[in-house]
């Protein structure tokens, strides 16, 4: 076909988009926010639902070892041992990082915590989680998405830097009327330096793709990612592990005019057989947890102090071992709340025990604390979230959710 016959506004998107994939980054799911504010807060999403007793486990609790049988972790002090936080409660050994943030007094620890949702489905149980309401599928947008309506630079700008997303596919937390912008990993072979330079010179006249290659560029670079390094390991394989997801992240988020909200997720959490419990699969990924706050925190470096990471999960999982060595799906669970600007050192639990008669429908960890509690008190001390605007917009229909407001320190 002739040159002159060729659609150039076709052409331009499509080599726009082809080259977009090929720059996109490396990893599960993530996304940003920019604010006219120093402080910066993560929002870790672990999809699958999180057994919280194998996570922090209530070693005090005198029911613990009899109800959680073949899953129940050593005491602390013994090989493989829990890591002690105080006399009730441990971290899976797993969670070295984290105990030593906890000494620091830079993770809060909340237990027995669960949204609003009380039945077993993880689609509705995320869905609750991501939309902020008191039922699955009560919004079509997310509260992050409203709550950055809210804050002082988002009045005064509408800009996809507000937020940007780790993510193939966008979070509903992040879904709304608030411009998003998105970062997700290449499933496409990296491009490199030379031809990427050929297509910028060939289209400097364009202002519409231009624009649109250099900020993928730009974006590309502070993550460190760029040109062929992109395309996986020496045996060809991509790092898809959550901790090289908050490296690339850590980079963008300690910009000076790069975003100040994100939002990862990682999935893998449902462990119905094989769980495992000083060893397993369920410990894996809490090392690989472990190691992405701790990248993340290496990575911030200065900026870390102003940062609060939330990490939670849609619900968490049946007390006693099932037939196939693994949990079913539960209610309660446990959340962290990690960061230089987190009040930390402490446990919040109000617990309510592991005796037959206080689980929940005879079977699950009873929640005691409401997720959106925990959520408003960031929101509203850490980013500047009017608490009437968090109650009426952000989180509807949440009077019982009164703030945890000691959380984090003002900064």
């Amino acid at each position: 076909m002739n040159k002159q016959f060729i659609d150039s506004k076709a052409r331009r998107e499509f080599l726009c988009n082809t080259t977009m994939a090929g720059l996109s980054a490396l990893v599960p799911a993530i996304s940003f926010g920019y604010a006219q504010t120093d402080a910066r807060f993560v929002f870790i999403i672990l999809r699958g639902a999180l057994d919280g007793l194998a996570a922090v486990a209530p070693y005090g609790d005198g029911n613990y070892q009899r109800v959680r049988g073949a899953l129940a972790l050593p005491a602390p002090g013994s090989a493989d041992g829990v890591l002690k936080l105080d006399g009730m409660f441990a971290l899976n050994p797993a969670l070295k990082n984290l105990h030593a943030l906890y000494q620091a007094k830079e993770l809060l620890v909340l237990h027995a915590i669960a949204s609003p949702y009380r039945e077993r489905s993880h689609f509705d149980g995320q869905d609750l989680l991501e939309n902020g309401t008191d039922a699955p599928h009560g919004s079509l947008d997310g509260w992050l998405n409203r709550a950055l309506l809210s804050m002082p630079a988002a009045k005064k700008q509408k800009t996809d830097q507000l937020a940007v997303a780790f993510a193939q596919n966008l979070p509903l937390v992040l879904r709304g009327e608030q411009k998003v912008g998105s970062w997700a990993p290449s499933r496409l072979p990296g491009t490199d330096d030379d031809t990427l330079q050929r297509i910028a010179a060939l289209y400097s006249s364009d202002e519409y793709f231009l624009s649109r290659l250099q900020t993928a560029m730009s974006t590309d670079a502070i993550a460190g990612e760029g040109g062929n390094r992109m395309a996986g390991n020496a045996n060809g394989q991509r790092n898809n592990s959550l901790a090289s997801v908050v490296s690339a992240a850590g980079k963008m988020l300690k910009q000076a005019d790069g975003p100040r909200v994100a939002v990862m997720e990682a999935t893998g959490w449902d462990t119905p057989a094989n769980q495992g419990a000083e060893q397993g699969q369920l410990f894996l990924r809490l090392a690989d947890l472990d190691r992405a706050v701790d990248s993340l925190r290496s990575e911030l470096g200065p900026v870390w102090q102003n940062t609060a990471v939330m990490v939670a999960t849609e619900f968490g999982r049946t007390v006693a071992i099932n037939g196939t060595r693994g949990t079913d799906h539960g209610t309660a669970s446990c959340a962290f709340l990690a960061g230089g600007a987190v009040n930390g050192g402490k446990v919040i639990a109000d617990w309510p025990g592991l005796a037959d008669k206080d689980l929940y429908q005879g079977r699950d960890l009873q929640p005691t604390m409401d997720l959106r509690s925990a959520f408003k008190g960031v929101l509203a001390t850490h980013m500047g979230v009017g608490e009437s605007v968090l109650e009426t917009s952000v989180f509807t229909n949440s009077h019982s959710a009164k703030p945890m407001l000691e959380l984090v320190r003002k900064i």
